[in-house]
């Protein structure tokens, strides 16, 4: 069985693809973005022992919620806190301030944490949506603002560690990134039509160094960024995955082909 890792850049059908492939294969586990991942850290607090204590102790009420929703790794522990509901914002604030994210930690300590999990990983027949592009790249280009050649770096040393591990991605590349924007944009929104994807996606780019040091606030910055990371992407995949990924148009592929793709 494969590990299989769907990437592809905001609006290609990530997560479309990965509920199809749910449903064609059974027998794999899907880890979607947020949940308490072998591999992925997204949406998830990384926190010592006395820092995972004292969040017990701060929030109390919920701290049987906290203990379900959190694993231990070493010597720390992993909170998948986007999964407990609670009214008090500033839970969510506190425990997003342990992500490993978004130039929290240094470069040095991300790859790191990202490397020793990569070599641990041991099992088969998972999906994996979004945990090896993503939010690695995003933080890498946005954050801590890394030429390309030190991104691709990364990624050979990173792929060397997956690669004897059954993995294969599946890369929904757009062929019309503002057009995928411009969709999502409109359809991830409330009841009342009040947009709530991009105008977060925007403060996120807007906030990053790369988006203070190039003035980003528009919606041809975003889509001028994403480009920029879908070619780098794909130059990842030609260049170190090769056959152990594949390219699919994004919304236009047959499912039978997918599956075929993974044999």
């Amino acid at each position: 069985m494969k590990n299989i890792f769907i990437e592809g850049i905001q609006g290609a059908g990530k997560s479309t693809l990965v509920r199809r492939l749910s449903e064609a294969l059974p027998a794999y586990r899907t880890y979607h973005e947020g949940d308490l991942s072998p591999v992925d850290l997204a949406w998830c607090s990384y926190m010592t022992e006395d820092q995972f204590e004292a969040i017990l102790k701060k929030y109390e009420p919920f701290r049987d919620e906290i203990i379900q929703y959190t694993a231990q790794e070493s010597d720390r522990r992993i909170t998948a806190y986007t999964r407990i509901l609670t009214d008090i914002p500033a839970f969510y604030s506190e425990m997003e301030s342990f992500e490993i994210y978004n130039g929290r930690v240094s470069f040095e300590q991300f790859r790191e944490i990202i490397f020793r999990r990569y070599e641990a990983f041991s099992s088969d027949g998972n999906v994996f949506e979004c945990a090896f592009f993503q939010n690695s790249i995003e933080t890498m280009m946005l954050f801590y603002q890394l030429p390309n050649e030190a991104i691709m770096r990364f990624y050979e040393a990173a792929y060397a560690l997956l690669k004897g591990k059954h993995f294969k991605m599946l890369y929904l590349d757009s062929q019309d990134i503002r057009s995928d924007i411009l969709k999502i944009k409109a359809e991830r929104s409330d009841v009342n039509g009040t947009e709530m994807w991009f105008p977060l996606m925007m403060s996120y780019l807007k906030a990053s160094p790369y988006g203070e040091t190039h003035q980003c606030s528009t919606l041809d910055d975003l889509v001028a960024h994403l480009t920029r990371r879908r070619h780098l992407e794909k130059e990842i995949i030609k260049s170190i995955l090769g056959e152990d990924a594949a390219l699919l148009r994004a919304k236009e592929y047959e499912m039978q082909a997918v599956l075929d793709a993974l044999v």
